[in-house]
């Protein structure tokens, strides 16, 4: 019996073969059409020179690139650097002026204008003699801001400079000593709390911007308790401040003082030695631990070191 139903399964039809046999075959195809890929795609030739091509117009174009950078790079220190093929061809069609003979200390700008230089480096040359300078030698023109290199190349030959110890050009020694005399004569000590800007302009190096910044400075603290503080002042050099410091001093001491029990973290900040993290923290331990009973206190705050406790006591109080 049992071996009559396996018989049954083993059995097949005419149909059922051919069924079997159509599938095989299908199968057999598509595992062998693969190897035939290559043959049935057709490939283009490569060439490894038209990859160099590719290669060496990329380069070109992170060059071009780069150059442009650095000619719109403000750092002088870039304009040293990009391609001087360029600078030259490209100066040399702006330098079309005519050349002739001329003292660079006396030449009118109309005479700049005709040896070709331009308007912005013509600015720059009066702006720069009017305030005293003067080219004592010819190279002394590469110092120009604005003038390129083949410009001053094409125009050093035609320099012609006078004495410069005349009269009509003093030298750089004779605006020295009245630098010094100045100097000398500015003996008056100025009390930096009650000083007014005409006592400020009349130190050495202090002009009218510089009083002004100094006395907002002031108003801004509360007053100076000390004479280093002037050398904070926004814009003022560390060689005029030490030129000008034996003649300041402190003798006037009311300083505005900050009650740090019932100022609010945007007057604190409003300081210019308290910083918005500094007055919240000042704020959120007082809120937390009551009022302080004495400046001592901030101490007690992570973020109030030595150094700004110094800086900063001076200006608080706590009633």
């Amino acid at each position: 019996m049992w071996k009559h139903n396996i018989s049954g399964y083993l059995n097949f039809t005419k149909k059922d073969r051919t069924g079997i046999l159509v599938i095989l075959s299908l199968v057999a195809f598509f595992i062998i059409l693969p190897f035939f890929y290559p043959y049935l795609i057709k490939r283009e030739k490569y060439d490894h020179k038209d990859f160099e091509k590719a290669i060496a117009s990329l380069r070109i174009k992170q060059a071009d690139s780069s150059g442009w950078f650095l000619k719109r790079n403000p750092d002088k220190r870039a304009y040293q650097n990009y391609d001087q093929s360029f600078n030259k061809s490209y100066y040399s069609r702006l330098s079309k002026g005519e050349l002739f003979y001329f003292d660079p200390n006396s030449a009118s700008p109309s005479e700049w204008k005709k040896l070709g230089v331009r308007d912005k480096t013509i600015a720059t040359i009066q702006n720069y003699l009017s305030k005293g300078g003067r080219f004592y030698k010819k190279d002394d023109i590469s110092k120009i801001w604005g003038l390129h290199e083949n410009e001053i190349q094409r125009l050093i030959p035609f320099i012609q400079i006078h004495d410069t110890n005349s009269t009509n050009y003093p030298s750089e020694k004779l605006f020295e000593k009245k630098e010094n005399k100045k100097t000398i004569n500015s003996t008056a000590v100025v009390d930096i709390n009650v000083a007014d800007t005409a006592e400020l302009i009349a130190l050495p190096g202090i002009g009218s911007k510089l009083s002004r910044r100094i006395i907002n400075f002031r108003e801004k603290l509360g007053g100076f308790y000390n004479v280093e503080q002037i050398g904070e002042t926004f814009g003022l050099p560390d060689s005029t401040f030490q030129k000008i410091k034996p003649w300041l001093t402190v003798s006037n001491m009311e300083l505005r003082r900050i009650n740090i029990n019932t100022a609010t973290i945007d007057e604190m900040k409003s300081h210019p030695y308290v910083r918005y993290t500094l007055a919240n923290a000042i704020v959120q331990y007082r809120t937390q631990h009551g009022n302080y009973t004495n400046v001592e206190d901030l101490k007690r705050i992570i973020s109030v070191t030595e150094e700004v406790f110094d800086k900063l006591a001076p200006y608080l109080a706590v009633n």
